[in-house]
């Protein structure tokens, strides 16, 4: 069955502002039987307090608190004005926060009922003193992350800690079994003259989360926004990563990760021929 499981929404602050109503006829155009709508959840209200980054960055990252009674009244609407022509499922894109399990808990206790779908990501990693988002820009990353680790495999190392931190964390019933653009940390690297490729030790990690993401029974997010990015050109996660995990036996979901009605389904092909 041909899914898109990775999509946002008006309600995006980084987006492109289009209505998702032409983005869901856009999937029925493409021949899309079940389509995802996954917008970023709203960030714990404290995480501000510990964010060191470009304002900016924080405002635009997900949607606001108060936009989810509308957000929920509105793909609602969708998903039943659609239903004989595509399989709406109503998410979020969750971030993982060490800091806040408990209250991300809480918000997938109150909001979780009313979702079918969703994805569990990483956007934000500890650095500089507080924490940055690692997908903003390259200047930010190179301010947060990279005169805070000072190498790229140990940026790389404590990204991946993130990961299965998000993997084994207990966020109730209602946790998303998506794990979301698995090699977002990357999404910069042909900036950097340094030397960014993984080490062994990135590796053997790599090969020990894989296997535990494989025994938990999580699915990974084929997401071919990798594949638009200057810096980066391919898909997330890498073919080598995508490659071992597949000899796992561990399950991708396509994922356009698409922010306008124009990226809905990009590169699906790519997808397909996996």
């Amino acid at each position: 069955m041909k899914k898109d499981g990775h999509t946002h929404t008006e309600f995006c602050p980084h987006g492109s502002f289009e209505p998702v109503e032409k983005m869901i006829q856009q999937a029925i155009k493409l021949g899309f039987k079940e389509y995802a709508i996954t917008e970023h959840a709203p960030l714990p209200p404290d995480f501000a307090e510990v964010y060191a980054g470009e304002p900016q960055g924080l405002q635009t990252a997900s949607m606001s608190f108060n936009d989810l009674p509308l957000y929920f009244t509105t793909m609602e609407g969708l998903q039943q004005k659609y239903a004989s022509d595509l399989n709406i499922k109503i998410g979020f894109e969750m971030d993982y926060l060490p800091l806040f399990e408990n209250w991300t808990k809480d918000f997938l206790t109150e909001y979780g009922p009313r979702t079918q779908d969703g994805i569990l990501s990483v956007h934000f990693q500890a650095g500089q003193g507080g924490w940055w988002c690692l997908d903003y820009t390259p200047e930010e990353f190179e301010t947060g992350l990279v005169s805070h680790y000072q190498d790229f495999p140990t940026i790389y190392q404590e990204y991946f800690n993130l990961i299965h931190q998000s993997l084994t964390a207990d966020l109730g019933p209602f946790k998303p079994q998506r794990l979301g653009h698995m090699t977002l940390i990357q999404k910069f690297e042909q900036f950097f003259p340094q030397d960014t490729a993984f080490s062994q030790t990135n590796r053997q990690y790599l090969k020990e989360l894989l296997a535990e993401i494989a025994q938990k029974k999580y699915q990974l997010d084929f997401n071919t926004a990798g594949l638009d990015k200057p810096f980066y050109q391919q898909t997330y996660p890498s073919a080598d990563i995508l490659k071992e995990a597949q000899a796992l036996g561990i399950p991708f979901v396509f994922g356009s990760d698409a922010h306008s009605i124009a990226e809905v389904g990009r590169h699906y092909q790519r997808f397909s021929n996996i």
